[in-house]
């Protein structure tokens, strides 16, 4: 048994496809269908149940791909704490962000991080939180910034900062006289929302829950499936309808001016908390400081006057 299969079956359960899984570890499919097989052999036991078209993980073999990630992983600890007696922040840093935080975030972050840790190199990568919890406990990435709640086994959490929602509108939209908007108001508007899994669009429907009533009705609501915050402030721009976005993502400065405006919400409004989250047994605590303390700067940065 070596950690090269172990490698293999832990990436085969998660693509449960031998030409994708092959893709991933860089080999050929026979030259992965062959190792899983010779583990397979030598456990005595089948891991997966293999058909044309799909690939199954076992009852058991669930449990042993289970037990094979927290031996990659601790095997990845074994490198990260040989790399931490020597410098903390001289070895790479994977971060991921969610896709309503990372497009906004780390054009301000990463120059942040260069000046503080300018020997320590960034891998950056936007996902789903599902994805990012997955390659964070797998140790594909070695923090990521999510919204709470977020909770997770043997991973620590840390808030950065509280951001509130706002109304983006056309700048010739009647609600453009008010100095804030009530939530229920939306259920009146056609309201451009991010399809499934993105957790922002949870949060929103959260806030008002009567929103979620009206997504039967395309004449109320337009869903964006798969889309992003840009796309949905795009179509603001084109007066399709108008939304909700958080406060780091208005971006109204990028259009031409008079275009589209934003309004907060009369209180109470709602808001999310962005978090850190890294694994307990990370070895490499002053890593996670630097981006904590680059965050805080670049928060204060854009409070700081013109």
């Amino acid at each position: 048994m070596t950690l090269t299969e172990l490698r293999y079956i832990v990436t085969l359960a998660q693509e449960r496809h031998f030409g994708r899984a092959a893709e991933r570890c860089f080999v050929s499919q026979p030259t992965l269908s062959v190792a899983v097989k010779k583990l397979e052999e030598e456990l005595g036991v089948a891991l997966f149940e293999r058909s044309k078209s799909t690939v199954q993980v076992t009852p058991l073999g669930e449990k042993i791909v289970e037990q094979a990630q927290r031996v990659l992983e601790q095997t990845g600890v074994i490198k990260e704490l040989a790399n931490a007696g020597k410098d903390q922040l001289a070895s790479p840093l994977r971060i991921g962000a969610i896709y309503t935080i990372g497009p906004y975030l780390f054009p301000h972050l990463v120059p942040e991080l260069r000046r503080r840790a300018p020997q320590m190199s960034l891998y950056i990568e936007e996902g789903f939180t599902g994805n990012l919890r997955r390659k964070l406990r797998s140790g594909e990435l070695d923090a990521i910034i999510v919204a709470l709640p977020f909770t997770e086994t043997d991973v620590l959490t840390k808030p950065l900062y509280e951001e509130a929602f706002e109304v983006l509108m056309p700048a010739d939209h009647p609600w453009a006289e008010r100095e804030t908007i009530h939530k229920e108001d939306l259920l009146g508007e056609r309201l451009l929302l991010l399809g499934e899994g993105h957790c922002f669009r949870d949060q929103i429907l959260e806030a008002c829950p009567a929103i979620s009533h009206k997504l039967a009705s395309p004449t109320n609501t337009l869903t964006a499936e798969g889309g992003s915050l840009e796309t949905i402030r795009h179509m603001v721009a084109s007066k399709l309808g108008i939304t909700v976005l958080p406060r780091s993502a208005i971006g109204t400065g990028h259009y031409e001016s008079g275009l589209l405006i934003s309004r907060p919400f009369s209180e109470p409004a709602p808001s999310r908390t962005v978090a850190i989250a890294w694994r307990a047994s990370f070895p490499r605590p002053k890593a996670i400081d630097a981006v904590t303390d680059a965050i805080a700067r670049c928060r204060e940065a854009e409070l700081e006057p013109a």
